[in-house]
């Protein structure tokens, strides 16, 4: 049986979700990248795998998970320690919460695919494209912020890193690319930097991982 293979690209921000995991986790899987930006992920050979055509992507004796959740929530229940997840069962909900506010709110409307079709559709420019990404941003920050007003200690639920920072924190380094202004969200900022202070979130930076340009 071979070890867990995790394929991604360096600048994806739901393979940086689970790159953190991994690490949180003291997991060693094989890693295998797929370029973005020249369509490696439209191959027939990848399609083959992932019929979705997205990264990231987990294969784990004969098992083959293809979004970020499904992925990190398996890891969770696999190998429980450290947990990702808060004990109380109203801490995990809000955790779960600020995970898909990310995931389902903001992110799907920055991805590529979705960009390229502006401007395929609609001739969105540079200029449009980053304007459409920061007006999304925005809108699920402004939720984010205001939950982390009840929920966050030094991390966004509680004092200990998990779900929710696994996904809040790729979501920053996405809104800096774009040069959202960050200023009206303190709660996020502090909660950010706090959890980019780990050694697992360090580990799982972009610019730390061997495809990255």
């Amino acid at each position: 049986m071979s070890d867990p293979l995790l394929i991604g690209y360096w600048r994806s921000s739901a393979a940086y979700r689970v790159r953190i995991a991994v690490a949180l986790k003291g997991l060693e899987p094989r890693h295998a990248y797929v370029h973005l930006r020249k369509g490696e992920q439209r191959g027939a050979d990848y399609r083959a795998r992932n019929p979705a055509g997205l990264v990231p992507m987990w294969e784990d004796d004969g098992l083959s998970l293809a979004q970020s959740l499904a992925i990190i929530e398996y890891l969770d229940e696999k190998y429980p320690g450290p947990p990702l997840l808060p004990e109380r069962p109203a801490n995990r909900a809000v955790a779960r919460e600020i995970a898909l506010t990310i995931a389902c709110d903001i992110h799907p409307l920055g991805n590529l695919r979705v960009l390229d079709k502006l401007t395929e559709d609609f001739g969105a420019d540079a200029g449009a494209r980053a304007a459409w990404i920061r007006h999304w941003i925005g809108i699920g920050f402004a939720a984010v912020e205001a939950r982390l007003a009840g929920s966050a200690g030094r991390h966004c639920v509680g004092d200990e890193a998990g779900l929710a920072d696994i996904f809040l924190v790729p979501q920053v380094y996405n809104a800096r690319r774009w040069e959202f202004d960050l200023s009206p969200f303190p709660r996020i900022v502090a909660a950010d930097e706090a959890a980019r202070a780990l050694p697992a979130f360090v580990a799982a930076a972009p610019e730390n991982q061997p495809d990255a340009e």
